[in-house]
């Protein structure tokens, strides 16, 4: 899930950076301590990703009730004053949208004398008997909700993976960082010492070479944790969706083991990976539901009142121009109408139908998937917890191992029994026992997310996050 985020991440971190420089120079607020709970609160709230997809959760719902409207009667008026001339000739046409109707006596001749006329009517129509094609189109409405909310989950789960992952990596970042930082002041104390020693020509000129050079790799590899961290940092920032802020991680229980050893199972059905899928199943069934029912006939009550007036009566006299601003006289008119289906349409709705399940095959098919997928990420995540547990109940034993072995060679150094090789060598183990031992412990913790991520809900995390039972 993280890969799609991946595209993005060059930018987000040179945007961030350069907003944090930003900031400095202006003397902006200071950076903000957030525990992980925090940020993930923060990224679910504010990320636009998020916020795009609630939005179009609303707006698929708000289709709900548009798709129930169907069942409500059409009533419309219309009124029409209008001057025109009245030649009317004997014959009959196909009606189209463009030629007016024309109607009265056919005249003897033709003339270009305009008289005033007018029309009212009202149209009532209902369709009583539907067939369930209503019900189907609002049962589409439903189902295009239920993806909708089924893609917010989904949305969530990505934001909080990325931001989580990337929390506790800058976390992990920061352990190296430290440990790089006591590397150096370990190295600073004995470069003291060495030089003291080579002044007082207890030690040869090279010793004091080789520990300035220790000292300078050292540096570099300080300079080179912080660099990651500060990196790290700003794609943090970008991810939660508060790009050019500058932002501090707080480890708070994150810096002890966990105290469970496993969080509880989840189906692979229950990922909302997976509800999403199977939301997307259930919209194109619902859009065949629609398809099997475009075969029915339609049947409407209708019912109209109308009225007309003209400055032309019967009797072929002009009356006057106010007598037609209002219809003159009036009728209604009420019936049943059937409609039926285009007979040559039958091709056309079979292939649309056949389309249509050919979309469910396949939707359910991706389903199957997505199923096998969840599944593998599950056990790896497990497999991976499963090591993470059994380093860090070696570091601790490496730590205090290569302590011993320091504090020996340097002892041994100032009594002449070793090189300065020897005493490089034990420092170099024991900057990276320290560094093993700090990340082993969060490499749990990052596991440990990893199963939650991959069982689809981070809450049962959380809760062993802040001490609780999951």
């Amino acid at each position: 899930m993280r890969r799609r985020f991946v595209p993005e991440l060059s930018a987000l971190v040179l945007i961030s950076v350069l907003g944090r420089g930003l900031v400095a120079q202006v003397g902006g607020p200071p950076a903000h301590a957030l525990t992980l709970t925090d940020a993930l609160d923060y990224a679910l709230r504010h990320y636009p990703a998020v916020r795009a997809s609630l939005e179009e959760a609303a707006a698929a719902r708000a289709g709900i009730p548009l798709a129930r409207t169907q069942y409500l009667p059409y009533l419309s008026g219309v009124y029409q004053d209008g001057r025109a001339t009245q030649n009317q000739v004997a014959g009959i046409w196909l009606p189209t949208s463009i030629t007016p109707t024309v109607e009265g006596p056919v005249g003897g001749s033709s003339s270009g004398q305009s008289y005033w006329n007018t029309q009212a009517a009202v149209l009532f129509s209902w369709e009583p008997i539907d067939f369930g094609l209503r019900a189907a189109v609002v049962g589409g409405a439903k189902s295009a909700a239920y993806k909708s909310t089924a893609d917010v989950a989904v949305t969530k789960l990505l934001v909080a993976t990325a931001v989580g992952d990337y929390f506790l990596s800058t976390l992990a970042r920061h352990q190296a960082a430290v440990a790089a930082q006591a590397n150096v002041d370990r190295w600073q104390a004995f470069v003291k010492s060495v030089h003291t020693l080579v002044d007082n020509a207890l030690k040869p000129g090279a010793d004091a070479s080789r520990a300035d050079a220790q000292l300078a790799l050292a540096k570099t590899q300080w300079y080179q944790a912080q660099a990651g961290e500060q990196a790290a940092l700003a794609t943090l920032a970008a991810l939660m969706g508060m790009a050019g802020t500058e932002v501090q991680t707080e480890a708070g229980n994150l810096v002890q083991l966990p105290p469970v050893d496993a969080l509880p199972r989840a189906a692979p059905a229950d990922n909302p990976l997976a509800r999403d899928q199977m939301a997307a199943v259930r919209q194109v069934e619902a859009q065949e539901k629609v398809l099997n029912r475009t075969d029915y006939p339609r049947i409407f009550l209708g019912a109209e009142a109308f009225g007309r007036g003209s400055e032309i009566p019967n009797n072929g006299s002009i009356a006057g121009n106010w007598d037609a601003l209002a219809p003159g006289r009036g009728n209604w008119v009420a019936g049943l109408t059937i409609t039926f289906p285009n007979v040559f349409d039958f091709k056309t709705v079979s292939a649309q139908k056949q389309i249509a399940k050919a979309n469910e095959r396949s939707q359910r098919a991706l389903y199957d998937r997505t199923i096998q997928d969840v599944t593998g990420r599950l056990q790896a995540a497990l497999a991976e917890l499963k090591s993470a547990q059994l380093v860090a109940q070696q570091t601790p034993v490496e730590l205090a191992a290569a302590r011993a072995s320091e504090t020996q060679s340097r002892a041994r150094y100032a009594a002449s029994l070793a090189t300065l090789v020897e005493v490089a060598d034990a420092e170099s183990l024991l900057a990276q026992a320290e560094m093993d031992d700090a990340v082993a412990r969060l490499n749990v913790w990052h596991s440990l997310f990893n199963v939650a991520s991959a069982q689809g809900d981070l809450q049962p995390f959380l809760s062993v996050l802040r001490g609780s039972n999951p």
